[in-house]
């Protein structure tokens, strides 16, 4: 990723639209006294477009910090320290009774379709620049993989969502897009994959372009979207030519993967970049999850929420040995736990340096042994192998074949790993729906609540179905 010090506005068409589903479409442009087809006009100007579209996924409104709330604090991995901080809009997701008024569902709706705007704007008028032919080649599979990595985030909160593919330069064509099936959106999803892997470099040589999309990135995406999917021979292909590139490695040092000054490592695949120093670049993990008055933790700098602090179920999951532990979760001398992986001082409230990883490495190695088991459960077989890496390096003493003698023990295993390795990057609330187990295992955790089959998927905003009603409809038994 690149370039995040530029600032986009959308072209605003009347304060009635400004406020609806429109927005959420709307052309967008930078700020500067350039028209909108004036400004697409060479190499430069793609380049600051591509960059738009990573910078939507650095919003706090997604990777920056409301996915957090979906994907981790609605699971059994975390939980928020006062259900009524800013009126309960997180702690409702903690407590399943999330209404579809919740600003955080809008923001984030919001916030997807921008970022799937911009992806658009770039395809829809890259053609006519002159440029570079192998660069161009590359942006469009940039944003291809930023469009795909949005809608994979949308169906799986939401479900059917509306699918657009074109740049929608009208707001009021906006209100023609419903809810599209969710095997019409994996349809793209999986199609901008494989468009962007059969383009995209390895890596790259140039210091301004590290954290861009590149073709690992690419497979190891379309390999969690294939086992989503259920597709396990497709996936364990493209998972296993992740693995044959050698291009990606597990670090010695679990905790390593984390640190500021180790970012984009040989483990990670794809970051979301950011940079603290007053740039309005940086990351507000150390503030908005480090335990309410723990100052300690951000060196005094900004006040702290405990929006996501860890379940003493997750504690517990960990054993002694285990090297993950220390390093993802610490402890105040008040007792309360915190995230660890995401603790950096900030240079101002909001504003440190650590980075989101989206995927890395030991992702792919559990993602495959989970494809092999599916498609046949082998006693000491490749997928009891590639668990046994990730185990290893966390310390832990390898399984075999007796402790692990069906496909059902092994996939048990596979789970209970991920969610030991992978804690707090945004991966456990999808596991336990791609388990089957979600119902299960939170009804199961000390959360004082009930979920209910239905909340698998998560209300659309009302904003949205009160503004195009009849066209955006309510996910069954949501008010």
């Amino acid at each position: 990723m690149k370039a995040y010090n530029l600032s986009f506005l959308a072209l605003l068409v009347t304060g009635t639209l400004l406020a609806s589903c429109g927005k959420d479409f709307l052309d967008l442009k930078p700020i500067s006294g350039s028209s909108l087809e004036g400004f697409y006009q060479n190499a430069a100007d793609i380049d600051q477009a591509v960059s738009g579209a990573y910078d939507a996924l650095q919003s706090h409104t997604q990777y920056g910090q409301y996915f957090m709330y979906f994907m981790e604090v609605s699971s059994d991995n975390s939980k928020t320290e006062s259900i009524t901080n800013s009126g309960g809009i997180y702690g409702d997701f903690d407590l399943f009774r999330t209404a579809a008024s919740n600003i955080i569902l809008s923001d984030t709706w919001q916030s997807c379709y921008n970022g799937i705007q911009r992806c658009n704007i770039v395809l829809n008028r890259i053609d006519k620049i002159e440029m570079d032919e192998k660069t161009k080649e590359n942006r469009r599979a940039e944003v291809k993989f930023i469009r795909a990595l949005t809608y994979f985030n949308l169906v799986r909160i939401w479900g059917p969502v509306s699918l657009v593919t074109e740049e929608v330069s009208n707001p009021f064509d906006a209100f023609k897009f419903g809810r599209n099936p969710t095997s019409e959106v994996y349809t793209q999803i999986i199609k901008d994959l494989r468009e962007s892997a059969d383009v995209l470099p390895p890596s790259y040589t140039a210091a301004k372009d590290v954290g861009r999309v590149t073709k690992g990135a690419a497979q190891a995406l379309l390999g969690k979207v294939l086992l989503t999917t259920k597709d396990y021979d497709a996936a364990a292909i493209v998972l296993k030519t992740v693995i044959d590139s050698k291009t990606y490695g597990l670090l010695g040092n679990y905790a390593d993967v984390f640190k500021v000054a180790n970012k984009n490592n040989k483990e990670s695949i794809f970051e979301i970049q950011f940079l603290k120093g007053g740039l309005n670049e940086g990351s507000s993990f150390a503030n908005i999850f480090a335990p309410a008055g723990s100052t300690v933790l951000t060196g005094g700098i900004g006040p702290t929420m405990g929006n996501n602090m860890p379940t003493q179920n997750l504690v517990d999951a960990y054993t002694a040995l285990d090297s993950r532990k220390s390093a993802s979760i610490d402890r105040l001398n008040d007792g309360r736990y915190y995230v660890k992986k995401y603790m950096d001082i900030p240079f101002q409230a909001n504003d440190a340096s650590s980075n989101f990883i989206v995927l890395r490495y030991a992702d792919v190695l559990l993602m495959y042994a989970e494809a092999l088991n599916e498609l046949k459960y082998i006693a000491n077989g490749d997928a009891l192998f590639y668990l046994n890496v990730v185990k290893f390096r966390a310390g832990l003493t390898k399984l075999d074949a007796m402790s692990l003698p069906d496909q059902n023990t092994f996939r048990d295993a596979i789970f209970a790993e991920r969610r030991l390795e992978l804690a707090f990057e945004n991966h456990r609330w999808f596991d336990l729906l791609r388990s089957g187990k979600a119902i299960d295992v939170l009804n199961a955790s000390s959360g004082g609540f009930t979920v209910q089959s239905h909340q698998v998927l998560f209300p659309v905003p009302q904003s949205q179905i009160n503004t195009n009603p009849g066209i955006i409809y309510q996910n069954q038994y949501y008010n």
